[in-house]
């Protein structure tokens, strides 16, 4: 048996310890109660403001929904390694992971604000390319750039794109999801191997989309920059969300009563490092190679983007990130022992999700000022830049937050109904269970 957390209970596999209803109900109204309150409260927000208000909660509703997405496809990506690497260590934990990853069956709804931007003729409000008169009028220097990128700046192919994303990623996400019911129902080593089988196509299908949705919906809101690490940094964000997102539901669920001598010390521990490696060094090994590749070549394409990222509120807020996503949970879960407790490793998911949602924000928020294409003295140009505020704590961003994320927890909490919280008859769950680190 192991040690740590349900070290003494006895698994069992009926439906008491693996089945959450009714015990999320409660929990399931309060989320979409949160997600109403929220919503509502930012219509009332952004409705009496127009201007800078409206591209502000338009880049508002895409940070969170970026976080949401992240959550999903780092989840995805879980499943994805553990039938690749026929892994059976995981097998007590994947079925939370699946459920978290089969949110991407609607979580297309979503997107529909930016198709009715779209529709009204306002999508250049966020993406500056979708409206080339704006842009060559106010800043021209940009536009030379944009123009040159016009055969896929364009909203036709960007469309279909996101078509493509979304269904691939909905497809994915039910094929793993199906499988491991499939397993799970009749103990079927087809499904079992067809997983694996697919799993393969499905990483390279994962890396394809997941790069170009992020140029798509987060490069191209500065459509002049470029940066070809910047699919593996969207990467690096998703798999930090979708890891803590992971061990919460875990945590969460134990807490209810559920999966109890099932998910062990040892699953929490092999979890806490795939976050400790994927979500916080990985994170910053290539947040901080795109940033030295720029900085060293100091080509002014690429090296205004990270400028606006240094002038007022936004270098406090790159130092906080610096700092909360990486050095302070580096040094926080670098040893063995604090994956090993539940309640720690939850409370270091907590913070992890929290810097998610400022790394997006980050990502997202800042605009590179048409001046710095003219500006020949730097200082000048941040002093001038020097109360530049970042928004970041604005009630309509919080109370977006509170809406979507209710909203996401609600759909996730049916789901966690609906499905058994295990697959109860995979070939390796002896195994998991049993699990022991080296």
């Amino acid at each position: 048996m192991s040690h740590g957390h349900s070290a003494a209970i006895e698994p069992s596999l009926e439906a008491p310890n693996t089945r959450l209803a009714p015990a999320g109900l409660k929990t399931r109204r309060l989320a979409l109660a949160a997600g109403v309150v929220g919503i509502g409260a930012t219509v009332l927000l952004g409705g009496s403001h127009g201007g800078e208000h409206g591209v502000f909660l338009a880049k508002s509703w895409l940070q969170v929904f970026l976080l949401l997405l992240a959550v999903s496809l780092g989840s995805l990506f879980f499943v994805i390694i553990q039938h690749l690497t026929r892994a059976g260590w995981s097998v007590t934990v994947r079925r939370p992971a699946e459920l978290l990853a089969s949110n991407l069956t609607w979580i297309w709804v979503l997107f529909l604000p930016f198709v009715a931007m779209a529709a009204t003729g306002r999508l250049g409000v966020l993406f500056p390319w979708a409206d080339l008169e704006h842009l060559r009028a106010h800043n021209p220097g940009e536009y030379d750039l944009v123009v040159k990128k016009i055969a896929f700046l364009n909203q036709p192919f960007f469309w279909a794109r996101a078509s493509v994303y979304f269904l691939v990623w909905a497809l994915l996400a039910r094929f793993f999801l199906k499988g491991s019911l499939e397993v799970g129902d009749t103990g079927s080593q087809k499904a079992e191997d067809r997983m694996a089988k697919w799993s393969g196509p499905a990483a390279i299908l994962f890396g394809l989309t997941t790069t170009f949705a992020s140029f798509d919906w987060i490069m191209s809101l500065s459509p002049g920059w470029f940066s070809t690490m910047f699919g593996v940094y969207f990467f690096a964000a998703s798999v930090t969300a979708g890891f803590s997102a992971l061990i919460l539901c875990c945590v969460l669920l134990q807490r209810a009563g559920r999966l109890q001598g099932l998910v062990t010390a040892e699953h929490y521990q092999d979890l806490g490092k795939l976050l400790f490696g994927f979500g916080i060094v990985f994170w910053a090994y290539i947040g901080f190679s795109q940033y030295m590749l720029i900085w060293y070549a100091n080509i002014p394409e690429e090296t205004g983007w990270f400028l606006v990222r240094q002038i007022g509120g936004w270098a406090v807020l790159s130092f906080a990130l610096l700092f909360g996503h990486f050095v302070i949970p580096f040094v926080g879960l670098i040893s063995r022992w604090p994956k090993r407790f539940p309640s720690i490793l939850a409370l270091g998911a907590v913070w992890m999700l929290v810097f998610a949602w400022i790394d997006f924000f980050w990502l997202v928020m800042p605009v590179i000022p048409a001046d710095l294409a003219t500006a020949t003295d730097y200082r000048a140009f941040v002093d001038a830049h020097a109360s530049a505020p970042t928004g970041l704590l604005n009630p309509i961003n919080l109370t977006m937050t509170l809406g979507l994320c209710g909203i996401y927890v609600w759909a996730t909490l049916n789901r966690l109904e609906r499905h058994p919280l295990l697959c109860r008859r995979d070939p390796w769950l002896q195994n998991s269970i049993a699990f022991e680190n080296m």
